[in-house]
């Protein structure tokens, strides 16, 4: 009994070697080039050719997503650099890629790179620690600031948790990633980098919304703008379109087209070759006029306000003088006797006091003051919204409008969670300001004092709009703080290694 057994041990164990040999033989070394190989691809072919025919585009999605997703995961967690590429991209073409038919949950997709990233971010640690990226005042307060959300989970005043557990999700993951960007980002070559796949990326979405304004939606984009009569009252305003490009809605186009407008002014005071210059200069006219097709009122007035602060920041006489054309620019399009409707509704943002939107969100801020008053915590995370909506249509909150960043914090979060979020919004803009005039190198000093006029930008639109809740702009502010810190931190190791060298050289 006992040979036997053994026997038959041999012969599986030889039966398997056989088995590992020929498929080593099939795939390594002939590469399915013989008929059992032809058979197999056939077979193949057929299966992937009958599930796209039976279940479309979704089916060729989960396929490639098979074949390259695990290989994509392994790249994010191991490669950082990688990951923040593919979550940087993903942030600006999510949209756009949702309107192409695909069913898939693409916002999942960002919450699984977010969370691959930060893990990535704990294993890397390990191996060479470094946490004193949550030391300063900026990693502080967006630790109490993401505490006090997850303490909103026991606000007695909410309706519903599950509005709380939906929207802390998004909360807390995309804030997570200030301290991945802190980490991993550690050139001035990678920063190189981002901004210019940032100025390529807002230049596709420029060009997009001109084909939008010019040839017009496609037909998955029309299907959309008509599948809801609140997107057609939301969008359709004197006869006329609001453009989104590739983004959402429109305010979420309109803030990336004025963010990106900042960048690559900031960049003119740092090239030196004219075609850059001349590059720039194009691209920056052609963001503005795209912003001009969003309708977007809140947006209008963010360039002409971060450029007061580019005036004070870099006071010279180059500046001023381009200032001043731009500014002249800017009162001739308030000022001039127009029929376009783009131009009408960008002049009425400068008269709010005419423009009947302005004054019903004015109303409803007065209405809501007692509610604020009367709750400190607020009435929970996701109160207003969709999500409140969905999980407590009948409450007080559900139906109110907050229309504005600041006004939604107040009301979800009560006048604590707005007294923190202000707090975290001065230290980041404080701690900007004082790296800018401490940084010696000109080209990392030029970057912050970009990343330091889009937060200013971003908090000045937060009023009118909700500048900071949707893709992209929920990601990038947080790159834009962390790249605030990081030209502080390349520009002081790049000092002492300069003081270094002198002190050798001293003593040679």
């Amino acid at each position: 009994m006992e040979k036997e057994l053994q026997l038959f041990v041999s012969n599986s164990n030889a039966a398997e070697q056989t088995f590992k040999g020929k498929l080593r033989k099939l795939f390594l070394i002939n590469k399915l080039s013989n008929i059992t190989g032809l058979i197999i691809l056939l077979l193949l072919s057929a299966g992937i050719g009958a599930l796209i025919a039976y279940y479309g585009i979704l089916a060729g999605a989960m396929i490639l997503v098979l074949m390259f997703g695990p290989a994509v995961v392994y790249c994010i967690v191991v490669f950082p650099h990688f990951g923040i590429t593919v979550l940087l991209m993903l942030a600006y073409l999510l949209f756009f890629v949702g309107r192409l038919g695909i069913d898939f949950p693409l916002g999942t997709v960002m919450d699984g790179i977010q969370g691959l990233l930060i893990l990535g971010f704990f294993i890397r640690q390990k191996r060479d620690p470094n946490w004193t990226m949550f030391k300063g005042p900026i990693g502080t307060m967006i630790l109490i600031w993401i505490a006090y959300n997850f303490m909103e989970v026991a606000n007695p005043a909410a309706e519903s948790r599950l509005a709380w557990v939906y929207t802390i999700r998004a909360v807390a993951t995309v804030m997570l990633t200030y301290f991945v960007f802190m980490y991993q980002i550690r050139t001035i070559e990678q920063i190189r980098f981002f901004i210019k796949m940032w100025i390529g990326l807002a230049t596709f979405a420029a060009l997009y919304a001109f084909k939008q304004e010019f040839i017009g939606f496609s037909a998955a984009e029309e299907a959309w703008l008509y599948s809801d009569p609140n997107i057609k009252e939301l969008l359709f305003i004197s006869g006329h379109w609001r453009k989104f490009s590739i983004f959402s809605d429109p305010v979420a186009f309109s803030y990336n087209m004025v963010v990106s407008s900042i960048l690559c002014i900031a960049m003119l005071t740092y090239v030196k070759k004219m075609w850059k210059k001349v590059a720039l200069i194009a691209i920056t006219i052609m963001l503005f006029t795209a912003m001009l097709f969003s309708g977007t009122r809140g947006a209008y007035v963010l360039l002409p306000a971060a450029m007061v602060l580019f005036v004070i920041l870099r006071l010279s006489r180059s500046v001023v003088i381009g200032t001043a054309i731009a500014g002249v620019g800017i009162l001739f399009l308030i000022l001039v006797p127009t029929s376009n409707s783009n131009i009408v509704r960008f002049q009425t943002a400068f008269q709010p006091n005419e423009d009947i939107s302005f004054q019903a969100r004015k109303n409803n801020q007065k209405r809501i003051q007692p509610y604020i008053l009367t709750h400190p915590m607020g009435g929970g995370l996701g109160a207003t919204g969709a999500w409140g909506q969905r999980f407590a249509p009948q409450s007080y909150l559900a139906s109110f409008p907050p229309d504005s960043g600041y006004v939604r914090i107040a009301v979800e979060l009560g006048w604590i969670g707005l007294g923190l979020f202000c707090f975290l919004m001065f230290f980041i803009l404080r701690e900007g300001i004082n790296n800018y005039y401490t940084i010696r190198n000109h080209e990392l000093k030029t970057y912050c004092m970009a990343m330091l006029l889009i937060v200013f930008a971003y908090n000045i639109g937060n009023y009118p709009q909700e500048a900071l809740v949707q893709f992209p702009s929920n990601i990038y502010f947080y790159l834009v703080v962390a790249i605030l810190n990081i030209t502080k931190i390349i520009d002081d190791k790049e000092q002492k290694r300069l003081a270094k060298l002198e002190a050798q050289g001293i003593q040679k």
